[in-house]
């Protein structure tokens, strides 16, 4: 198999920018129809993939993991401690080794991108953002998937996301821009916005698709009918923010009933681990109107989108 796609090109999910629109679509209609059952077989059936986390993980792993074995891939776990990198090898040399041995790595580094990039430069290993420092690829399309399952459709949703312009915030600012007449309202503190190459990124996949993607740095005049409330903790994984009040700033972007209730229809998308009382209230994550659980169990669906998408 080798690592490459059906055409003779690997591909790799490092980054949205990557894909473009089409792709993007197909990869979310993958994604439902491994929801609803549509799999045949054990494609990946042969492939080796590794699953390398330098920091904590819950769903994403738990899902790569799952996902490889269902589609019939034997899989390799590589803890933070586990590789050479640690004594000095460099990120190309690692590259290198584990593209002669692996069909596909699925990495969280929470670095930078160019150590994703050095890992995805060679022609034999797929390479899968599995979270980095500025971007959260697959979750962003678990978070399409989510919302396809929900209203039958992207074209024309409205979205509301409240709080730091983090991995996940930006890809979902880069993946929901593609789709016609969406609508992305973020509303962020002052200083954790988008990143501002990003949000020039999405606002340019906006205007090609009829797309809004709006950013503001406060609570007032919130938006009336939107499909769905987004936010996401306010500590993210494998950060540290510098202002030592950085929570003062926070306060007022808590998700509360009244938040959610500026929308009466909205559901409620968290990527979780949540913490009840801080970036949402438990009223809110806990209520008959939140489908944060639906949406981790999507993760599942979209990393096998993602996995046979890469490496078949």
């Amino acid at each position: 198999m080798g690592g490459t796609a059906g055409n003779g090109l690997r591909r790799h999910l490092i980054s949205l920018s990557d894909v473009d629109t089409a792709e993007l679509g197909r990869l979310v209609r993958m994604s439902v129809g491994f929801a609803e059952g549509h799999r045949r077989g054990e494609p990946l059936s042969g492939a080796v993939v590794g699953i390398y986390f330098r920091k904590t993980s819950t769903r994403t792993r738990t899902a790569f993991s799952t996902a490889a074995l269902r589609l019939g891939a034997r899989i390799i776990s590589y803890g933070p401690d586990d590789l050479q990198l640690n004594t000095g090898e460099t990120i190309e040399d690692t590259a290198k080794v584990m593209s002669r041995m692996l069909d596909g790595l699925v990495a969280r580094t929470t670095g930078t991108m160019r150590e994703l990039r050095a890992l995805g430069d060679q022609s034999t290993m797929s390479v899968i953002n599995a979270m980095s420092a500025l971007e959260h690829p697959t979750q962003a399309l678990a978070d399409l998937t989510t919302l396809m399952r929900r209203f039958g459709r992207l074209e024309g949703l409205r979205v509301l996301y409240v709080g730091e312009g983090n991995s996940t915030a930006v890809a979902l600012a880069l993946a929901l821009s593609r789709f016609p007449g969406t609508k992305l309202y973020l509303r962020t503190p002052a200083g954790y916005g988008l990143d501002p190459e990003v949000a020039v990124q999405a606002k340019g996949y906006a205007a090609a698709s009829g797309a809004l993607v709006e950013e503001r740095h406060d609570m007032a005049e919130l938006p009336r009918d939107v499909d769905a409330v987004y936010t996401t903790r306010w500590q993210t994984t494998g950060t540290d923010k510098p202002d030592p009040n950085w929570r003062e700033l926070f306060a007022p972007f808590q998700v509360d009933q009244d938040v959610l209730d500026s929308s009466p229809e909205a559901v409620f998308l968290h990527d979780l681990p949540a913490h009840r009382g801080e970036e949402v209230t438990a009223e809110v994550l806990d209520g008959p109107r939140s489908i944060a659980f639906d949406q981790a169990e999507n993760k599942l669906y979209s990393a096998m989108a993602a996995l046979e998408w890469c490496i078949r």
